[in-house]
């Protein structure tokens, strides 16, 4: 019982990866953290949607140590707990291999910020980590991709506050928000973006990257100080 809140959330968000398309099988996963308890809930590793249920969600630490649960969590629960423990004010945290997405990382290209759905969720362009070391491969693989993330974002100076979503380089997207809910929206929305990019490119090789202006007037009037998007 002390842990089932974050294993419902952790389950009704990894329910909705195959409901929304960004996953096929198993190919995928959410966490949900409590940090007062300083746990966090993830799927357990290559387990079908339809056989997942709240108490199946396996409870680790941010070390990525097994608390509680008879099933292996994730391979990438190790990344998750990276991120968890590095920045603070995430609560939620997913990873997809969404078929737009992925594709842009394994392009190992930032996603231009074209047009104004992108904007409304990003100012900038949707960040490509470059691939890892050999060196890093070679260590321990899943916690080294946390440290990919992470120094992406401080080459680039982003807040992770404010861009809630890379592209691992070769690899594919992981999302993260304040809540496991919001990080499954940030997957939806990147998967989107991503797919219109592409279409984009193709009917015009020569696109133009968003006016400053718009991309400043659509993102502002969503979270903004003035802010007069939704009820």
């Amino acid at each position: 019982m002390k842990y089932e809140h974050i294993q419902q959330e952790a389950y009704e968000a990894n329910m909705q990866l195959p409901k929304l398309g960004l996953v096929l099988f198993t190919f995928g996963n959410v966490s949900a953290v409590d940090r007062g308890l300083g746990v966090f809930a993830i799927k357990p590793s290559g387990v079908p949607y339809e056989e997942l249920s709240p108490d199946k969600m396996v409870i680790v630490d941010l070390d990525g140590n097994v608390v509680e649960g008879m099933l292996r969590p994730s391979s990438d629960t190790k990344t998750h707990a990276v991120l968890y423990k590095h920045w603070h004010k995430i609560g939620g945290i997913a990873h997809t291999h969404s078929v737009y997405a992925t594709a842009w990382a394994q392009s190992q290209r930032d996603i231009p910020i074209f047009g104004t759905t992108h904007a409304d969720h990003n100012t900038v362009d949707i960040p490509c980590a470059a691939p890892m070391s050999d060196e890093m491969i070679g260590g321990n693989y899943e916690y080294e991709t946390g440290f990919q993330i992470m120094n992406c974002f401080n080459e680039r100076k982003l807040d992770y506050n404010e861009v809630e979503m890379i592209l691992v380089g070769n690899h594919a997207p992981f999302t993260w928000g304040k809540n496991a809910a919001k990080a499954v929206y940030n997957s939806a929305v990147l998967e989107q973006v991503a797919h219109m990019a592409l279409l984009t490119e193709q009917i015009n090789g020569n696109a133009a990257r968003l006016k400053d202006a718009l991309i400043k007037k659509h993102f502002e009037r969503k979270h903004g100080p003035d802010s007069y998007y939704g009820q």
